[in-house]
């Protein structure tokens, strides 16, 4: 991760956390994540021990903690306003995700997604924060760390 911009966005919570990697100057997703927070918080400090510097935390109920536990890491956080993130995250996830068989002929305003999507509300934070719409080429999720081998690596 040398010589690249890094900045992770984080979606927290208190059972699971939503993560993502960017590369800040290509406005690419590295890597995506949903996690318990210490797995979480292992995910970032091994994304600092690459070269990550700044951290876009959700400003909700869960970011009192992870403003302290990430500030003793020495990194860098900002913070954004997570007001309408969920609902914003249900529309992303069918536009990364086209749906299919039934779900196509559902109305957008009923269609759930058929798992967790802290991922992409961690990349609407960071795209909030950027002012830029983040690429991503998979929906790819890592559902533990260290991840198994199969797991793409950043």
């Amino acid at each position: 991760m040398t010589g690249t911009t890094w900045v992770a966005g984080l979606d927290p919570g208190r059972s699971k956390c939503g993560l993502v990697l960017a590369d800040g100057a290509s406005l690419r997703l590295q890597a995506a994540a949903i996690l318990p927070p210490g797995e979480a918080q292992a995910l970032i400090a091994h994304w600092q021990r690459q070269g990550l510097a700044r951290v876009v935390l959700g400003n909700g109920t869960g970011s009192g903690g992870w403003r302290r536990r990430l500030g003793e890491l020495g990194l860098r956080l900002e913070l954004v306003d997570e007001r309408g993130t969920t609902l914003q995250a249900r529309q992303r996830y069918w536009e990364l995700d086209e749906p299919w068989h039934w779900r196509r002929w559902l109305p957008a305003g009923l269609r759930l997604p058929p798992r967790d999507i802290d991922d992409v509300v961690a990349q609407l934070l960071l795209e909030r924060h950027l002012g830029e719409r983040l690429e991503r080429q998979e929906l790819a999720v890592w559902r533990q760390w260290p991840p198994l081998r199969s797991a793409p690596s950043p």
